[in-house]
């Protein structure tokens, strides 16, 4: 799956990614939303805005009771795009 974070400025894409990289294991999840995991410039963490798009790939694995019965697998691999949200960073 591939997936994109896209919202205005000040919206919550990178908590919203912190989130989901949270519960893919690879940040605590007392991180989430502090780590700014997808933000890797300097500048962008001095500011604590994104400037340019980051992509991660997160692998999750549903619980067998969530998981379908006609499912082939129960995990996905999901490539996720963590945008800016201003035109002028794009």
């Amino acid at each position: 799956r591939n997936m994109s974070v896209i919202a205005h400025v000040d919206h919550g894409k990178s908590t919203l990614t912190d989130s989901l990289i949270s519960k893919a294991g690879i940040i605590s999840a007392a991180k989430a939303g502090e780590a700014r995991y997808t933000d890797t410039r300097k500048d962008e963490q001095e500011r604590c805005i994104t400037i340019k798009s980051t992509g991660v790939s997160l692998y999750y694995e549903m619980s067998k009771e969530d998981t379908p019965a006609d499912a082939t697998s129960s995990g996905f691999l999901i490539n996720l795009i963590d945008s800016p949200g201003h035109v002028d960073f794009s």
